[in-house]
């Protein structure tokens, strides 16, 4: 994966933790995964489409998903209840939207889709060929992890879109 479509992930969760529950963050060593990925106790997942495509895996600890949600709403959760998930999904989903529109300043465009939540440590989720950059964050309440699986969209030439399909009863070809 190239750095370019690293740095505005990196650059917006920390943009956007600071902004809603401000604290300070520290990144850890980035490494490289090409297996499957094991979720976390919760994970918010989301995927983009157009010139940069993939997945994007936020993994919480319990403890960092309710301190964070605790942080956002302005009150003390205990659980990981529909006020909290919503929060932890929407922070995952601003993290992504900005470093969407960073991606788009650096010419490239892509769409972000809602985002997925799981609940629940250690189910497996295949990228297949897609190896994800791990970048994990650390900060005194708790720890979160950005999978990173991107890779620039492949694109045939133009002719692709005049592909014809063959003839089938009842069905027009339009040129």
């Amino acid at each position: 994966m190239k750095v370019q479509y690293l740095i505005p992930f990196v650059e917006a969760a920390y943009e956007v933790l600071k902004a809603e529950v401000n604290i300070p963050l520290e990144r850890g060593d980035l490494s490289l995964d090409k297996g499957a990925y094991l979720t976390d106790d919760v994970t918010v997942i989301i995927s983009l489409v157009g010139d940069i495509e993939g997945i994007v895996f936020f993994g919480f600890s319990n403890e960092a998903a309710l301190n964070i949600a605790s942080g956002m709403l302005g009150e003390n959760l205990d659980e990981m209840n529909g006020l909290a998930q919503s929060g932890i999904a929407e922070l995952g989903n601003v993290i992504t939207g900005r470093a969407s529109v960073k991606l788009s300043k650096n010419g490239f465009q892509s769409t972000i889709s809602p985002p997925t939540m799981l609940l629940g440590k250690g189910a497996t989720i295949s990228t297949l060929d897609f190896p994800r950059v791990v970048v994990p964050l650390t900060s005194r309440i708790g720890r979160v992890s950005i999978h990173l699986a991107l890779r620039e969209a492949f694109r045939q030439g133009a002719n692709a879109a005049l592909l014809k399909v063959p003839d089938a009863p009842g069905l027009k070809q339009s040129e």
